[in-house]
Formats: structure tokens, sequence, C-alpha cells
């Protein structure tokens, strides 16, 4: 059986240390203490406001997973933006995912366009295919999304799954949970590889199991908010369990 790979976006940890304007906790044994836990990939969202990862931040880290953990996966997420695509080139990450941004937003909170947004991503993506990083767009959970991404050029997509969470334990979930399977099927259908995101727990994951070609889940704020109370170790571990990988 084929299971999604578990990134941890360490946004959370950075967003702490920045409020004390000091170096704790240390971005880099944050990142050694979820790999030790589990985890098989490590995220970061820089934004032009650097309000939690700064971009000094996304090469320091690169150099620190290719020295000390070769076989971790690392995702930069961003907006395609010129200053932000140009750092991303030169650190040259194992994946790319383009996310839109609106001005003074929260989090991400909506895919990509498309195909209205095919002018801004095709030349970025095609940038990032030259230099041999995968990408991944941010998208919506609608199925006729995903033949429009597969035509504008994407490795992968990343669906956005804040609808399908906020209705889990709810009367929307059978709802979400149909649309988001049904987008998942579109996906591997129009040839693009799925990953997943954006307030997925230790609960909700557990039926993306068997989400038709899911590879990979990107997940931050539950698991900081899991680990204030049981530690960053067990927080991962519950994560990797709901995805069906076995306890060591």
């Amino acid at each position: 059986m084929s299971r999604a790979l578990l990134s941890i976006n360490v946004n959370k940890y950075a967003l702490v240390r920045n409020s004390r304007g000091r170096n704790v906790p240390n971005l880099l044994e944050c990142a050694d203490a979820c790999i030790a836990a589990g985890a098989r990939g490590i995220t970061v969202h820089p934004r032009r406001d650097e309000r939690h990862i700064r971009m000094a931040d996304v090469p320091v880290l690169a150099q620190h997973l290719r020295k000390h953990h070769p076989t971790i996966e690392y995702n930069v997420e961003c907006e395609p933006h010129d200053a932000v695509l140009d750092m991303v080139l030169q650190v040259h990450p194992n994946q790319c995912t383009l996310v839109p941004v609106s001005p003074g937003e929260v989090t991400s909170d909506h895919g990509w366009d498309l195909p209205n947004d095919n002018a801004l991503l095709a030349p970025v993506l095609k940038r990032l295919r030259d230099a041999n990083i995968r990408s991944s767009i941010f998208m919506d959970c609608t199925p006729e999304g995903m033949a429009h991404a597969a035509e504008v050029g994407t490795d992968r997509v990343e669906l956005y799954t804040g609808p399908y969470a906020w209705g889990f334990g709810t009367d929307n979930e059978i709802r979400e949970t149909e649309r988001i399977f049904a987008t998942a099927r579109a996906a591997q259908a129009a040839g693009v590889g799925l990953n997943a995101g954006h307030d997925l727990d230790r609960f909700n994951l557990v039926p993306l199991q068997t989400l038709p070609g899911l590879r990979e889940v990107s997940i931050g704020h539950a698991h900081v908010c899991r680990a204030l109370e049981v530690g960053t170790a067990q927080s991962i571990v519950e994560l990797n369990t709901a995805l069906g990988w076995p306890t060591v």
C-alpha cells in the first residue's frame, strides 16, 4: 500500500522565534526534531512580509537538510513573485508549491483560478521545469480544475483542504469528503500528481489514507498546536499513524 509522505511546515516555529527577536526556537533544531520523530519532508512558506519564515531562512534550511538529512524532501511554498522565485531557483528545493497570495490574508485560503491564471503560472512553471524542480500549484477541490492544472504544465497540485477539514464531524462531512475524492480521481485521470494541505490533523487525515494518488501532505499549524500539548515527537507519531504508517 502506498502511503502519503508527511511534510512538516515549520512556519509556526519561526513565528514563535520572531516574537522574541532572537534565535529561539532554532529552526534547524526544530527540523531535526521533526525528522527524528518521523517526518519525511520539511516545508516552508516564506512571505514577503517575513512574518514567520524569513527569506534568509530558506537557503540555511536547504543547506542543513542536504548535509544532515539528504533523503528528506524540501518543499518551498511561495507566491510567483520574481524576487521569491529567484531565491527558489538558487536554493533548488525538491519541490516548489506556487500559492496565490492576497494582501492582508491570515493564511492561504484559496487555490489558483484556472485557466484565468494560466498566463501568470505557465512561464513560472517552465522556469521550475527547466531548473529540474518539481512543481505543484495550490488548487481548490474542484474536479474540473484538475484538467486545467494539467494543461498549465504543473507536475502536481496541492489540494486546499480547508473546507474538508472544517466540514469534518459536521453535516458537511460527507459532501466535502466526496468532493475531495472526486477531485483526486480527476487529478489521476489528468495525469497530475496529488498533494494536500490546510488544517489537516490526526483525526481528519484518517479518511485520506485511501485518497487516490495522494503522495504528500503538508501540516504545520495543527502539528504545532498538538505539540504544545504532547510534544513534537508524539504529535508527528500521531500524524504518521493517521496516514497509515506503522509505528516504529
